[in-house]
């Protein structure tokens, strides 16, 4: 192979391998001549390289040649290291000289970024961290044999490579965290003096944060309008923008007329343009903003102007419809009728009775012709029958006697004595099969068919799964029709049992519905697929008959939309979005502030989303997820609890610090509200003082007793007032309000109050309109379960849920929300009242989970015993073939019992 040496000599001179042979010389550089290779003969032995041109020497002993081999290759491999921490350094260097100049450009840009606005936003944050040095710099960062030459770097270098290597975000979230503490020094006289309290060190940190995306999370009354004022005085205040860069956006003009008017008190005389910083409804400014764009300001349809009036007109169309529609009228008020509850999961239409038979001295589901049946399944079928004016027997006697040692007299769910048929309504799925845990139930399917086919009597059978797809009440038409009946439907024939859901109701259903649909921009086709996906197939039947109703009514809005050249305000919201995201309208407005953040809608939400797409722009939410309670007018939730998915990632801050609510309420309303997992969590602290009782409630005998029961308490409380127990506020008055979850409870509210008692200022207001206000004393009516209830078995339909985005599994969330709202409207105390015997879910939970105290109007302790077994029930006197004994009062769907004596003694313990 190649050049074979004979008469040569070698030696290794600096990084080369020199080899003479006569007067020639070949110098082969050591890092290209590749590991050596020894060939052993018979009687001596070569070595050879084979780069960078095959060389071998020959002639050598063993022993040489191993020894020439061993020297050769350990030079050579000192020469190449060499090599590589030559390269490892210029690597190094080259990297540590862009570390250098991007860590010197970032110091200068921050100086700069926080001397004009302070606040290093995570926007500026991730620039720098995008262009920052890409390479393997944290590799060589962590090769020992560079260590030497990063030590004798310079201080610059060393400050680029510690900053090249850290979490950007942390770094610059310690860099903010002591400007913070520089502004709450600096700015203190500030802080102290732009609103008439001090501002709290939570306040101050939410108006000095200003990352381009900042969630302030509220508690009731901590002072989140406060915060927003003194927000917009700081930003113009240090020049962070200018005032007619500033947008408050408020939902209604009531709140926009306060932003406005604060800003104004409080700004103005700090010197600052407060007049030209804009306070402005959501609607308002949408239709600003599309005036501007098209040159042509829209106008809003007058209906839907007004608070209820937008309801008034979708009845009207509805009744419209109706007139003109037969097709229309007739499945509108079949829904109405019989169709207006969602059927419950497949083995639970027993749960959640609503009736009660005295007779029979059981639960279950009163329907439209005054019975008490067993099961909703049951319920559904004889609303339909009645609203058909079938004539039918519930639960009649069978007409053979079948009462054995192991049975009782056989009673069918339904006799129709004009044809002399029976009807049994079985709890059987697609599959013809019984829940699992229905113990021996098809056996007693059987033994029913067994017995009519026996004694030749007619037997109508209709099942839950028919009820589900809908085909039970075509199969019931086709048999009772075949039998010689006539159906008369009537929606007005007089109903003396459950009332069908009212009008008005089922109209704001759809409103609600409507008004989701539209603003998340949902068409019919998406609509229809939702109701495949997102409900349970035994649901779909119902779901698609809302559909079908909301598309001819929709439809019909929107006809009059056209026809008086106006649009609906999520029309509105939409089109304004549109607009922005296009870029047809620019925003002159870089601080975005949104109050009561929890009440957005989809659309408000994208709004304002499209105002601070643009980079150097800023939205500042402020709201609290616990007091969400507007989803029937279009709220949705998750662009609270999904704020980062929303807007993208920014800071999360609280307002924990409750100037209204003494502790005790605090802590008990915030266990309470939590209960919901999916609520974000808050810690509210409160000097408020105490006046005990802080929480506290009272049980009537009756509906009856109610209105005594608040009238004697509002005695009892001017009377201390006057006596001095109680410190009297302004004017030598203590304000109360009575928070009904509905309207009609506005006739609990004493006849001239204030003429009764002079040391009362007592006001009614629905919950909902509450929120926001305060008084020194709440007292909260209607803590029942029946159906005014609280929490409201109505109080929203499960179709909604196809206009959503996001469900809420847990139960009873909003009303859960609603109860918290109703509590913290309080400054001193809050006093429940009840009827006795009809305790509601939440006064249960309070009592059983928090300790709160039950008496009776008396005074004494009140004979309420929560269920040791569920979560909601109390245990109620009953009588039975053995005597009384105390029952569940969610029974049938819980059927644990308690001894008489046992009861008494827990009622006795207190």
């Amino acid at each position: 192979m190649g050049r074979g040496k004979i008469n040569w000599a070698a030696e290794l001179v600096d990084d080369k391998l020199v080899v003479t042979t006569g007067d020639s010389s070949e110098h082969l550089q050591l890092a290209n001549i590749g590991p050596t290779r020894m060939r052993v003969g018979f009687l001596t032995s070569s070595v050879e390289w084979g780069a960078p041109s095959p060389l071998r020497l020959i002639g050598l002993s063993h022993r040489d040649a191993r020894d020439l081999r061993a020297t050769v290759d350990r030079e050579r491999a000192r020469v190449l290291e060499g090599i590589r921490l030559s390269l490892l350094i210029d690597e190094f260097d080259r990297l540590a000289v862009q570390a250098r100049n991007w860590a010197r450009d970032f110091f200068a840009a921050a100086k700069e970024h926080m001397h004009v606005s302070g606040w290093l936003t995570r926007e500026f944050t991730e620039t720098w961290a995008t262009a920052r040095p890409q390479g393997r710099f944290d590799e060589l960062l962590g090769m020992a044999e560079l260590s030497q030459h990063r030590a004798a770097q310079g201080g610059d270098v060393l400050e680029a490579i510690d900053l090249w290597g850290e979490d950007l975000g942390a770094y610059v979230g310690r860099w903010n965290e002591r400007f913070l503490e520089q502004e709450r020094r600096s700015f203190r006289s500030f802080f102290d003096n732009v609103e008439r309290s001090p501002l709290t060190d939570e306040q101050a940190a939410a108006v000095v944060c200003f990352d381009n995306r900042v969630q302030l999370i509220a508690a009731a009354g901590s002072g989140k309008t406060s915060t927003m004022i003194a927000k917009a005085g700081y930003a113009v205040y240090r020049g962070i923008v200018t005032p007619d860069q500033v947008l408050m956006l408020a939902f209604n003009s009531k709140a926009a007329s306060e932003l406005q008017q604060r800003i104004t008190e409080r700004l103005a005389p700090l010197g600052l343009a407060a007049d030209r910083i804009v306070a402005r409804t959501f609607h308002s400014f949408g239709l600003a903003v599309i005036g501007q764009a098209t040159g042509r300001k829209p106008s809003l349809a007058p209906w839907v102007e007004t608070a209820g009036a937008d309801v008034e007109k979708l009845a009207q169309i509805v009744d419209l419809l109706r007139d003109n529609d037969e097709a229309f009228r007739t499945e509108w008020d079949l829904f109405r009728m019989v169709f207006s509850r969602e059927l419950p999961d497949f083995g639970d239409e027993e749960k959640d009775p609503d009736g009660w038979d005295a007779a029979l001295r059981r639960e279950g589901f009163r329907t439209l012709q005054n019975e008490v049946v067993k099961s909703q399944g049951e319920r559904m079928i004889a609303d339909w029958l009645f609203y058909n004016g079938v004539t039918y027997e519930y639960e009649r006697r069978y007409e053979i006697d079948t009462a054995d040692a192991e049975r009782r007299q056989y009673q069918p769910d339904f006799f129709y004595p004009d044809i002399d048929a029976y009807h049994e309504h079985f709890a059987l799925d697609e599959q013809g099969q019984a829940p699992a845990d229905f113990i021996g139930y098809m056996d007693g399917v059987a033994w029913k068919r067994r017995l009519h086919a026996e004694h030749d009597t007619e037997l109508i059978e209709t099942t839950m799964a028919q009820l589900w797809d809908g085909s039970a009440f075509t199969h019931l038409r086709d048999e009772l029709t075949s039998r010689g009946i006539v159906l008369d439907p009537d929606p007005e024939r007089p109903v003396n049992g459950q009332p069908p859901i009212e009008n008005e109701r089922l109209v704001g259903t759809f409103r609600s519905f409507m008004v989701h649909a539209k603003s998340n921009q949902l068409s019919d086709a998406q609509l229809f697929e939702r109701a495949g996906l997102l409900t349970r197939q035994r649901t779909r039947f119902r779901q698609e008959m809302f559909l079908r109703l909301y598309q001819r009514i929709r439809d019909r809005w929107e006809d009059e939309l056209r026809r008086a050249e106006a649009i609906d305000f999520e029309d509105m919201l939409n089109l304004a979005a549109d607009h922005i995201e296009s870029g047809r309208w620019r925003s002159p407005f870089r601080l975005v502030m949104v109050d009561e953040m929890q009440d957005a809608s989809f659309a408000r939400a994208r709004l304002a989303r499209a105002l601070v797409t643009t980079p150097g722009h800023y939205l500042f939410a402020v709201g609290d997820d616990w007091q969400s309670i507007n989803r029937f007018a279009g709220a949705d939730l998750s662009v609270m609890t999904g704020f980062e998915e929303w807007f993208g990632k920014g800071e999360i801050l609280r307002l924990e610090r409750t100037f209204r609510c003494p502790q005790s309420i605090c802590d008990v309303s915030s266990r309470f509200v939590a209960q919901n997992p999916s609520q974000l969590h808050k810690s509210v602290r409160s000097s408020t003082a105490e006046y005990a009782p802080t929480l506290q409630a009272i049980s009537a005998a009756s509906d009856d007793h109610v209105g005594g029961v608040i009238r004697r308490h509002l005695a009892e409380l001017n009377d201390r007032v006057e006596s001095g127990a109680t410190p009297a506020g302004l004017g030598g008055r203590v304000s109360v309000f009575i928070l009904g979850r509905y309207r009609h409870q506005a006739s609990l509210m004493p006849y001239s109050a204030e003429k009764t008692w002079k040391h009362l200022d007592v006001h009614f207001s629905t919950i909902h309109a509450s929120k926001g206000l305060e008084a020194d004393y709440v007292i909260i009516p209607g803590l029942t379960r029946d159906k005014a209830a609280f929490p409201s078995r109505a109080s929203d339909d499960p179709v909604l849920r196809l206009a959503m985005p996001v469900g809420e599994p847990f139960p009873h969330a909003e009303e859960r929300r609603l109860f918290y709202v109703a509590l913290t409207r309080a400054r001193r105390a809050v006093t429940l009242v009840t009827v006795r015997n009809r305790e509601s879910k939440f006064l249960v939970e309070l009592v059983k989970e928090q300790g709160v105290r039950l008496v009776s109007a008396g005074g004494g302790r009140s004979s309420v015993i929560p269920c040791p077994a569920c979560s909601d029930g109390t245990m109620t006197p009953r009588t039975g073939p053995h005597g009384r004994f105390y029952g569940c009062s969610n029974f049938p769907t819980c059927r644990t019992t308690m001894k008489l004596a046992d009861a008494e003694a827990a009622l006795a313990a207190g």
